[in-house]
């Protein structure tokens, strides 16, 4: 076998879905069934997948923006195919864990992917938006305020003199 054109390039999960649709709409399927099964059982998968919803020039516009960022192109694609959604979903996409990306990094991340495949604008947590000291301070624990205590039924046994008279007091 010879090799043609060395050249290659990385595919989004859209443009294998493209093409697994385009081979499952062809008539003729080269008498290969497994292509068949393969091509199904990939298709299910992909559908389900967030590159159902996404667009060629939301893909494009994300990878121009993600382009500022200190990312492999092997990152990227993986940010493509599986979109970011949190802090942590970011950081496991990421391979290099000697510069990690900031706090900051990584909330720009996340809004460019709810910009570019959500079309959404997300809004910030209340935390995130608090000073530093005000945060800290939101995060102990609220001190109970103390319950009023529903009166006490009255005792005819054992009670003193001073707690008998009250009920009487009331009486008059």
């Amino acid at each position: 076998m010879e090799t043609v054109n060395a050249t290659y390039s990385y595919l989004t999960n859209m443009e294998v879905m493209q093409v697994l649709q385009k081979i499952k709409s062809t008539k003729k399927k080269f008498g290969m069934r497994n292509l068949a099964t393969v091509t199904y059982e990939a298709l299910q998968y992909l559908e389900e997948s967030p590159c159902k919803t996404q667009t060629r020039e939301g893909i494009i516009s994300y990878v121009k923006d993600l382009s500022n960022y200190r990312l492999k192109s092997h990152e990227v694609l993986q940010m493509v195919n599986d979109p970011p959604t949190s802090p942590l979903h970011t950081q496991l996409l990421i391979d290099d864990n000697k510069s990690p990306l900031t706090d900051e990094e990584n909330e720009k991340i996340i809004q460019l992917t709810y910009k570019h495949f959500y079309g959404v604008e997300p809004t910030p947590q209340p935390a995130q938006a608090q000073p530093q000291s005000a945060a800290k301070e939101s995060k102990r624990p609220e001190q109970k305020q103390p319950q009023p205590q529903p009166p006490a039924a009255p005792q005819t046994e054992g009670q003193t003199e001073p707690e008998k008279e009250k009920p009487d007091e009331a009486n008059k």
